[in-house]
């Protein structure tokens, strides 16, 4: 293996690193995602788990990822061969971050297209499309938009043109400038958005799904939809996370910082449930409406209440900035890895991504079909099975047993000083994480695969899962 160097361009300040970080966490798993899985999972219970595996699981998986970073300074892949082989250990321990990173990709390439989804409905508030509209009239419209091959297309490549010049410009000019531009107004479009949908929403109907658990409703399945949603929203598990921290300075304070960002991510999934259902409930739509909720309920509940236009087009406004933040974080996986390894540069590494990246794209966008008034997406829904499923898990599977079990402690008091946090980090990540995550990985692989192919499961399975299987 060839001598690979410490990255020496750092974050150019914690200020510009926070807001990349929770940029990077804060994304389409607040808004798509979050708002629809609490809907199908009882609201309330599925937020008291989903709180219990971002701490417990998220934030110690979150802090062992910036820990490889910085104390290996090199990207994903090559951090944790370089401290493998320092530990005496294989190198092939790689296969952890290969793992992570080849998830990282397979989500950018359908996070790619739900971004034009986001994007073309930005469009289409602007232009006032969606007053008045019917629940019939607005899937019929979210059918033939994302099916309507050359439009998406066109608005992939810009889209994607967007990552390539963010991430090509590097750390500071580019990742980080962009941070510090897009996150600040993004909270300040939240607020607006969660302000308008308590007045003109129902507030404490929505208080009351969110906040009220229904524990009858609780299965095993929803912990499995809980730990997903925090991997998929955290960002942990798919070499990420390692990438960022092998850019931060010696004076950053990993576990405050990594609290930081797990506690500002799920600050925002929460504000994110008030900006969507209190316009869903006034508008006497079904809260567990799936992915269709953010693209057919949406449109309808902003087109049936005073200045709906202007609120929608500032809510997918929203959306695509969380959207975008993302995006460059996952590419930045694989352009790091690519400048670093191969001595591509990262103009070229960038382009390189981008390119495989829109003939993904295209391809799953020509896979989209609308007729009859029935929407097919069959790419897009076996990559999101994969990744949520079996990858991501199986990605902080992999990091946490590596970072409890491969690794020694000593190599760690360098990035987390010693003390209680370093006990109870250690306790967590060798005994609970590794545990709880292969336990779900294992029974929510079942569950999926029954779900998305038909496949029939034992009857003390299906008791198992519980009532929302």
């Amino acid at each position: 293996m060839d001598a690979i160097e410490r990255k020496t361009e750092t974050w150019g300040s914690r200020f510009g690193f926070i807001m990349a970080a929770i940029g990077s966490s804060v994304g389409l798993g607040n808004f798509w995602r979050f708002p629809y899985t609490a809907g199908e999972n009882g609201g309330g219970a599925f937020i008291a788990i989903y709180l219990v595996c971002a701490l417990a699981i998220g934030l110690p998986l979150l802090v062992a990822e910036y820990s490889i970073g910085r104390k290996s300074g090199m990207s994903a892949i090559e951090g944790v061969q370089t401290m493998a082989k320092e530990a005496g250990r294989s190198q092939y321990w790689g296969i952890a971050t290969w793992v992570g990173s080849m998830t990282a990709f397979f989500i950018l390439t359908f996070y790619m297209v739900i971004s034009v989804w986001i994007l073309a409905f930005m469009l289409q508030a602007a232009q006032g499309l969606f007053s008045e509209i019917t629940a019939e009239e607005s899937f019929d419209n979210f059918g033939r938009t994302v099916s309507n091959r050359f439009y998406m297309m066109s608005l992939l490549f810009l889209f994607i043109s967007a990552n390539i010049l963010i991430v090509g410009r590097g750390v500071k000019a580019g990742i980080e400038r962009a941070a510090t531009i897009l996150m600040p107004a993004f909270f300040f479009m939240l607020v607006g958005i969660v302000i308008y949908s308590v007045i003109n929403g129902d507030f404490a109907k929505t208080a009351a799904f969110l906040f009220e658990p229904k524990w009858e409703d609780v299965g095993f399945k929803t912990f499995l939809s809980a730990l997903g949603q925090a991997f998929f929203s955290i960002g942990v598990g798919v070499g990420l996370m390692v990438t960022y921290g092998a850019y931060l300075s010696r004076d950053t304070n990993i576990p405050r910082s990594s609290g930081l960002i797990v506690g500002a991510d799920t600050l925002v999934a929460l504000i994110a449930g008030f900006a969507v259902f209190p316009i869903v409930f006034a508008a006497g739509l079904d809260p567990a409406g799936g992915p269709g909720l953010f693209f057919v309920s949406m449109p309808v509940a902003f087109g049936s209440i005073a200045g709906g236009s202007m609120f929608a087009t500032v809510f997918f406004a929203l959306a695509l900035f969380a959207a975008l933040t993302s995006s460059i974080s996952l590419m930045e996986v694989s352009v790091s890895w690519l400048e670093e390894r191969h001595g591509v540069t990262r103009a070229g590494a960038s382009v390189g991504i981008g390119f495989v990246l829109f003939m993904i794209g295209a391809g799953y966008v020509a896979s989209s079909n609308y007729s009859n008034g029935t929407l097919t997406t069959e790419y897009l829904d076996f990559v999101d099975f994969m990744t949520e499923g079996l990858l991501l898990p199986l990605g902080g599977l992999l990091i946490a047993i590596f970072a409890g079990w491969v690794i020694p402690r000593q190599s760690f008091q360098s990035e987390i000083s010693e003390g209680l946090f370093m006990s109870l980090w250690r306790l967590t990540i060798r005994w609970i994480v590794p545990v709880f995550i292969a336990v779900v990985l294992f029974f929510g692989f079942l569950d999926k695969v029954q779900d998305q192919y038909g496949v029939p499961l034992p009857a003390f399975l299906q008791a198992f899962l519980g009532p929302n299987s």
